[in-house]
């Protein structure tokens, strides 16, 4: 098993006396289920994990890492598919345990921990009638799904969920601890909210919140050969849909075997309203299933945790669209890609919607540049075995690559599959790109923070990348 065979164990030791938190070592038990992550194709052993309890366990493990010349990752929630939060032979900072939350119902605000995930902050919340965007998988972590800039059912209305950001405070690759937002560090905080994790380890994070308590909400299931009419009734829906409505498609393999298209709704405003809305999707014949109904908001948030278990593995794809989706050309090539049954039981392709309050947003307002694409597309291959990796990354690929005349040349970073290249990268931070790279070379000179969709700083490191 990988130990820090090139830092000496009295050090290690002396590292452990002075943290609160706990470090483990791949000589411990709980070691295995401490770097397992949601995508359990990412199989990486990290030399050190170091459990933090608090913001100074955070400073002395940046600074231990540096100081022994090993590698460092992040994991907040543990939910990127990427894998990103776990290193080979490296130092594992692991925030999961940094799970403390605050609410001020009255200012509508919460101040969170990073080890948050998204089930966590609904249940702070709720009690209030208060939410905000977040991930549509209840197990993602509020941190890294904030710092790609957010995509949820709220964002239409309230916009994505770095929008909703108010501050944060970040250990620095120096080991300092700085506050950012608009009023003070506004430079780092712009790029805090999108370009991920490269300029230091968020320890907290404050929201705005709005009242959210019941929605519409729910899908609507027909089988894959009636999907144009289902794409006809979808095109006509979204393009008179209000900001509270968002609607999203779902093309998969239904429990019996089934392929299989559904429409996702959820409607935040006046339900009645939400109801006319939505009743077309739901007027065509023969539903195999028809689940809309009024819901509290956190049910919706768990709805489809059941076809997103932690377990098996996962590979995705995705890409901004631009404005020529819908079409019967786009329908017609989407469909001919789908090769349904798919190639494992998670398998999905997902069509999510976006404009709204998220596109009238400034481009330049926040590191997430990509505002007026009005959806995009994420193919995902899930739950295969190991020996069937190349058949499912050849068929998302597949997809993905087909339906290239589509989309809009950039990507949501939080989308990104792990094989994405330094070209994908820059494509996803877009017309930010120079001005993350400055910011970059600002606050981490050295790329200590590398391991993520990685923005490399324009001077060169002192310590080349292990």
């Amino acid at each position: 098993m990988p130990e820090a065979t090139h830092v000496r164990d009295a050090d290690i030791r002396a590292f452990e006396r002075s943290f609160a938190g706990r470090v483990i070592c791949a000589r411990d038990a709980e070691y295995d289920d401490a770097r397992a992550v949601w995508n359990r194709m990412i199989d990486r052993r990290p030399a050190l994990i170091a459990r933090c309890a608090n913001t100074d366990d955070v400073v002395r493990a940046v600074r231990f890492g540096r100081d022994h010349d090993l590698p460092i990752s992040i994991r907040g929630g543990g939910h990127n598919v990427a894998g990103n939060a776990v290193v080979d032979d490296g130092l594992m900072i692991d925030l999961s345990a940094m799970k403390a939350t605050r609410v001020d119902a009255g200012r509508r605000v919460i101040v969170t921990g990073p080890g948050l995930t998204w089930k966590d902050f609904d249940l702070a919340t709720q009690p209030f009638g208060l939410a905000t965007t977040g991930g549509i998988i209840s197990s993602t972590g509020v941190a890294g799904l904030t710092l790609g800039g957010g995509h949820g059912w709220l964002m239409r209305r309230h916009g994505l969920t770095c929008d909703n950001l108010l501050l944060v405070q970040l250990i620095t690759a120096d080991g300092r601890l700085v506050t950012a937002r608009a009023d003070e560090n506004p430079d780092l905080f712009w790029g805090v909210r999108g370009g991920g994790g490269n300029f230091g380890i968020v320890t907290s994070f404050e929201f705005r919140l709005h009242p959210v308590t019941t929605v519409l909400a729910g899908f609507v299931l027909y089988a894959l050969p009636r999907a144009r009419e289902v794409f006809r009734v979808y095109r006509e829906c979204v393009a008179a849909a209000p900001d509270e409505l968002t609607a999203a498609v779902l093309i998969t393999t239904w429990s019996d075997g089934t392929p299989a298209i559904a429409v996702v709704v959820c409607h935040s405003g006046d339900l009645e309203v939400g109801e006319r809305l939505v009743q077309p999707v739901r007027n065509l014949c023969g539903p195999i299933m028809d689940t809309i109904r009024r819901m509290n908001y956190a049910e919706l948030q768990t709805m489809f945790d059941a076809t997103n278990p932690p377990g098996p593995w996962y590979y995705r794809t995705g890409y901004l669209t631009s404005e020529k989706v819908l079409g019967d050309d786009f329908v017609d090539l989407l469909l001919a890609q789908t090769n349904f049954p798919s190639p494992s039981p998670l398998s999905r392709i997902f069509i999510e919607h976006l404009g709204g309050a998220v596109a009238r947003v400034p481009a330049d307002a926040t590191a997430f540049v990509h505002r007026p694409a009005p959806f995009d597309l994420i193919v995902i291959a899930g739950g295969f075995r190991p020996q069937e990796t190349e058949k499912n990354f050849a068929w998302a690929r597949g997809v993905s690559s087909a339906m290239l005349p589509f989309m809009s040349g950039g990507a949501y970073v939080n989308y990104l599959g792990a094989d994405a290249d330094a070209d994908a990268v820059r494509g996803a931070y877009g017309l930010a790109w120079d001005r993350l790279v400055a910011l970059k070379t600002k606050y981490d000179p050295d790329n200590v923070f590398r391991l993520n969709q990685n923005i490399r700083p324009a001077t060169p490191a002192r310590t080349p990348p292990r």
